[in-house]
């Protein structure tokens, strides 16, 4: 399996395609903190305000992907109007995670640069703009295939902030990740670590910091906290989660989510269960 299919493994991805069409005027979008927002731009311009401190046009067919979406405003000229697909797009439960954590505020790419997804695009656009049976469903699916397409770009062409997806960009760090996102119970210790990547204890040590901003220990136990949500969330018991996720018993994990989160497992999942209950 490869490094991101590894990755994506762990964290369910949806798409959801809520407005396709010609756009005139003005559209604002709210904040949004358990999904990010894509809009395909498919014909121009587009004036796009509050993603940035400054506001910036779009003039030719692009991909703009918000994946902590602040309140944001996409304007369109009044009487030629622009053609856009928007689509919101969630990871596992939504919120916080490795990946949209990686990625900046604003990801901007030009159709054109996102090499081999014309057929993709094309059969996007079709379905955007035509009136089939089907049509929700294969937009969406079609949608979680331009987001991973979008993330493999982001990792080959280094348009990460540190986190994880940073570190699958660099070929050494990635074998140590890929180790730990494979089997996260497994001990281990910087040694370990660093010969999977075939470096020494102090390069190693130094590199993963520098690349993802946490040191290897830090994220291997950001790591099993968050497989272990995951797990919870499932319903599996506590003391059984800590056993999968490399913890001796139910109370080393207890701290180690009041390390990562301020708060116990029990009281995590009672937070989540509440907002799911009563969504904002």
């Amino acid at each position: 399996m490869d490094k991101l299919t590894s990755l994506l493994s762990h964290f369910s991805l949806h798409a959801g395609v809520f407005y396709t069409g010609n756009i005139c005027g003005i559209h604002d979008f709210a904040q949004d903190s358990a999904r990010g927002h894509i809009h395909l731009i498919k014909r121009g311009p587009v004036h796009v305000i509050g993603v940035r401190q400054e506001n910036f046009e779009i003039t030719e067919p692009t991909l703009l992907f918000l994946p902590r979406p602040d309140t944001h405003r996409l304007v369109a000229d009044d009487r030629t109007g622009a053609d856009v697909v928007c689509a919101t797009v969630q990871f596992g439960g939504g919120g916080r995670n490795p990946i949209t954590d990686s990625l900046p505020n604003v990801v901007m790419v030009r159709l054109t640069a996102l090499a081999g997804v014309e057929a993709l695009l094309g059969l996007m656009f079709d379905e955007a703009f035509a009136e089939h049976n089907g049509r929700q469903a294969v937009l969406d699916r079609l949608c979680e295939v331009l987001m991973i397409r979008l993330l493999r770009h982001c990792i080959e062409q280094g348009l990460t902030q540190g986190g994880t997806l940073a570190g699958l960009a660099d070929t050494r760090l990635a074998k140590a990740l890929a180790a730990m996102h494979a089997d996260p119970a497994q001990a281990r210790d910087l040694s370990s670590m660093a010969a999977l990547a075939g470096m020494s204890r102090a390069r190693f040590a130094v590199r993963f910091r520098a690349v993802t901003g946490e040191t290897p220990a830090d994220y291997l136990a950001s790591w099993r906290v968050m497989t272990a949500q995951g797990l919870l969330k499932k319903g599996r018991q506590l003391k059984y989660v800590a056993n999968d996720v490399g913890y001796g018993s139910a109370s080393a994990l207890t701290r180690a989510f009041v390390r990562k989160l301020g708060c116990s497992p029990t009281e995590w999942l009672k937070g989540e269960q509440e907002a799911r209950t009563n969504p904002a």
